[in-house]
């Protein structure tokens, strides 16, 4: 009995991205390798191997990249460059990473909220208002790391970070039909201060972040110190 030859059938096609695996550089960076190297940063600028300026610049690329490799080239001059892919221990008296800590999460819905006063925020805060108003007010908080991130949402609804004059400020948002406004990048602040950073989107909504002028951490560098001593 004779039977009829049919041409085997073609292999699926592999999507390009799905041909191979990526090289560990090339992997996309997630908020925890952001903030572990975020960290080492904070920490080269306390022990004095960054000026202001280049942890300024390097801060800025460091929300700016998309790789690991990117966020790798960021402190490869840096003796903690090693680290920068595992959690590590604080040193003794060091806070710890920003990823170690819990998320505080301030929420106002059709009512105001508020976070003021001589308080301890953590290294990352969410700040979510649905028409509503929120304020989160740093300018006597008590700051127990170099870096502090400030997420904000804002659905028809406004925000307002406010933080010392000396307290040096990011901004990374957009909004649509809405308002995302930083004041004060550009103002000279204390080289040992905290940075806070504000990521953000509005939707038809309002989120400023700008210094109170007249406020001002007058113990950073002493605090610092103490935390190196």
């Amino acid at each position: 009995m004779d039977l009829e030859k049919h041409p085997a059938a073609p292999a699926p096609a592999v999507p390009a991205a799905m041909a191979a695996e990526p090289a560990p550089g090339g992997l996309r960076a997630s908020d925890a390798d952001r903030d572990r190297i975020a960290q080492i940063l904070s920490d080269a600028l306390a022990e004095g191997r960054l000026t202001a300026e280049e942890h300024s610049e390097r801060l800025d690329t460091l929300y700016a990249v998309k790789t690991v490799g990117e966020l790798d080239l960021l402190v490869r001059d840096l003796p903690a460059a090693t680290a920068a892919h595992r959690p590590a221990a604080p040193a003794a008296g060091l806070p710890a990473p920003a990823s170690a800590g819990p998320v505080e999460t301030v929420v106002a819905v059709f009512s105001s909220s508020a976070r003021k006063g001589r308080w301890r925020p953590g290294a990352r805060t969410r700040a979510i208002s649905v028409m509503g108003d929120v304020t989160i007010d740093l300018t006597e908080a008590v700051f127990e790391q170099q870096v502090t991130e400030i997420n904000v949402t804002s659905v028809l609804g406004n925000v307002e970070v406010l933080v010392p004059e000396n307290v040096t400020l990011r901004g990374y948002g957009s909004g649509v039909l809405g308002n995302f406004e930083v004041r004060g990048e550009g103002l000279a602040a204390d080289p040992q201060a905290p940075v806070v950073i504000v990521r953000g989107f509005a939707l038809l909504g309002n989120i400023e972040a700008h210094p109170r002028r007249g406020a001002r951490l007058v113990d950073l560098a002493d605090r610092l110190r103490k935390h190196l001593d």
